[in-house]
């Protein structure tokens, strides 16, 4: 029997000296590790083990009662929420912690909303109870309220009552005061909390060791086992990337079915070795991963985190990309000029390692983009350590978007320089915001052969990448409304370069609207904070969305431009003391005011620049590595 879980959390709960507990209740390891000290078994990168903080999710084994389960540990902090999106793509359940003292926290209400988003069997842990002013019966009240009516004490009485409610049988025992063992009630209970239908929470504290083996047999009884056929075909999703020293790229992947032998092709790579999970010692060669497992795999050289192996239609839920983490900030990496070439191969790396972190060259610098200024600090000092590279970054500047003004027409003839022939005639037209990108053909194939149809519906994303301000575009339908083909003159690639030019034809000429990312913002404080951070947020350009002050602690929602609010934190925990709380998240773009100081400069010759364009739009055509 398996389960794959994780262990989530706001930042500050307990997370990790709970699963330190986990491990050495079942055996993994001899004693609990400490953040504080260090010496967390889940914690392995010394950035981590210095800052006291997780960066990467961390995936370790352990063996309870006749069940091996899989645990992730993931990262509290907002900044690594990419680590946090690519393990909910491992897992069949998950435990959630809420502290006994501090109660729901923002970060805790957006990572229950996912969970519930992806229909994955929760358990709730209130760590923490041995804390001077922890309250457990209060903070299962407001988790009630905040989170799901369906959260149930993990108790006989607590789920008779619940069963009670559907039970005939039981209601009649439970009003005559007769109350069913867990044991009879367990199988209701799994199927329950499987369906959604039943959210069994629990209480003790990590650090004092209390009520953890209660929350192991929980996971055992409660949370299901995976589903998937070692028989069907591969599919599976990598959540991890490391480098090995001897064996290279290795994927940390969830199967999800199918099965992978070492030696095995997948794709154009051979499997040079498939490890297993490891909390200490040598790693283990396994030979074989199966649908249900979880394990390291070496030879796949291309591999990138959040790839997914095999047919991805199998996948049993998605989330989709950037639902979680859509990198807001970019920022320039300073650094010695002759260390450019290292530093471009470590961000490369870098990259390889988190599928949500990108690194481009504008102007000469390299940019990266990341979610805030605590990954920030990160990254400096991985880079130092890891790399032997010193860098510092610019002020960060907000990824803003565009979209068009007003509906209008795109076109370009690209018959010259001979060999050549595509016309294209594009439609575009504003949509409402978070709309996305829409696109439609109205053109008869005996016009445009269905091929060169596909080329320009395969061109668009790179177009739209940088629109006439070099922010991606978003917003908009596009529509090919007409065009021809030759039957001897064009060329199989002819559309690809056509196409961008007539996009920003249509563009120029329907005007630009520049779009900034508004956040809203989940604050929890003192209720006496309440005037300065009303005033705080007018000062930011935002506004206040609700207001609950409830046993001396204040609840607001707010939002406002992230340009505005970037600091926020840093503010707020100054404002506050230290007794703040915040939780930030994108929750739309609105149009704003453009200034030169707010356009991105541009990755490549630009479109409008026909002459230049083409001749490096065939150039690279012909090398093979266009788009």
């Amino acid at each position: 029997m398996i389960r794959n879980i994780a262990v989530m959390a706001h930042v500050d709960t307990g997370k990790t000296t709970l699963t330190e507990q986990m491990l050495r209740h079942c055996g993994a390891i001899r004693a609990a590790g400490s953040v504080d000290a260090g010496t967390a078994h889940t914690d392995t990168l010394a950035v981590e083990r210095r800052r006291g903080i997780s960066v990467h999710a961390a995936c370790v084994p352990m063996q309870w009662r006749d069940t091996k389960i899989n645990m992730i540990d993931t990262p509290g902090h907002t900044d690594f929420s990419a680590e946090v999106e690519r393990s909910l793509w491992a897992l069949d359940g998950a435990v959630l912690l809420v502290s006994a003292v501090d109660g729901v926290m923002p970060q805790t209400e957006n990572l229950f909303r996912t969970l519930h988003k992806l229909h994955l069997p929760t358990l709730l842990f209130i760590n923490k109870t041995d804390r001077e002013g922890a309250n457990p019966s209060a903070v299962l009240a407001q988790a009630r309220e905040r989170l799901s009516p369906c959260i149930v004490e993990y108790t006989a009485e607590g789920l008779m009552e619940r069963l009670a409610e559907t039970d005939e049988n039981a209601l009649n025992d439970y009003l005559e005061g007769n109350i069913w063992p867990m044991e009879r009630m367990l199988p209701w209970a799994a199927e329950a909390t499987r369906k959604g239908e039943l959210i069994p929470v629990l209480s003790g504290s990590a650090l004092r060791d209390c009520g953890v083996e209660a929350l192991l047999d929980a996971i055992v009884d409660c949370l299901p086992a995976p589903e998937g056929s070692a028989d069907a075909p591969l599919c599976g999703v990598v959540f991890g990337v490391e480098n090995d020293k001897v064996m290279g790229r290795g994927a940390l992947t969830r199967l999800y079915s199918g099965r992978v032998q070492n030696r095995e092709m997948i794709g154009e790579n051979k499997v040079t070795q498939i490890r297993a999970l490891t909390v200490e010692g040598r790693p283990r060669d396994a030979g074989a991963l199966q649908a249900g497992e979880i394990g390291w795999i070496y030879g796949l050289n291309t591999v990138r985190a959040g790839d997914v192996l095999g047919d991805e239609s199998l996948l049993p839920r998605r989330l989709p990309r950037g639902e979680l983490c859509d990198p807001l900030m970019m920022v320039k990496v300073l650094c010695d000029p002759a260390k450019k070439v290292e530093l471009r191969a470590a961000l490369e790396q870098l990259s390889v390692e988190d599928g949500h972190f990108t690194h481009e060259e504008l102007e000469g610098v390299e940019h990266i983009r990341v979610m805030g200024m605590i990954q920030l600090e990160v990254l400096k000092e991985l880079l130092d350590v890891r790399f032997g590279l010193k860098v510092e970054f610019d002020k960060p500047t907000v990824i803003y978007r565009e979209t068009i003004a007003q509906e209008a027409v795109g076109f370009y003839a690209y018959t010259m320089p001979k060999p050549c022939w595509a016309v294209l005639k594009i439609l575009i037209t504003p949509l409402p915001r978070g709309s996305g990108v829409q696109y439609e053909s109205i053109v008869p194939v005996r016009d445009i052969m269905e091929r060169y149809q596909h080329q320009v519906e395969q061109a668009l994303p790179t177009a739209l990448r940088q629109g006439m301000l070099g922010w991606q575009v978003d917003d908009v339908k596009i529509t090919l409304m007409g065009g021809e083909h030759h039957l001897v003159h064009t060329h199989p690639l002819d559309f690809i370069v056509c196409t961008p030019i007539a996009l920003m034809d249509g563009l120029r000429r329907g005007g630009s609207v520049l779009l900034e990312p508004m956040m809203r913002l989940r604050i929890t404080a003192p209720e006496g904070y309440l005037g300065r951070l009303v005033s705080e947020t007018a000062a930011m350009g935002g506004e206040v969305e609700a207001t609950e002050v409830r046993g001396g602690v204040l609840r607001m929602v707010s939002h406002a431009p992230l340009a505005n609010c970037m600091n926020f934190s840093q503010r707020l925990a100054a404002l506050t003391s230290g007794s703040g709380a915040l939780c930030m998240e994108l929750c739309g773009y609105r149009d704003c005011a453009f200034d030169e100081s707010k356009r991105c400069p541009r990755k490549s010759v630009h479109p409008l620049d026909v002459s230049k364009y083409i001749l490096a739009a065939r150039s690279a055509l012909e090398g093979g590595i266009f788009g």
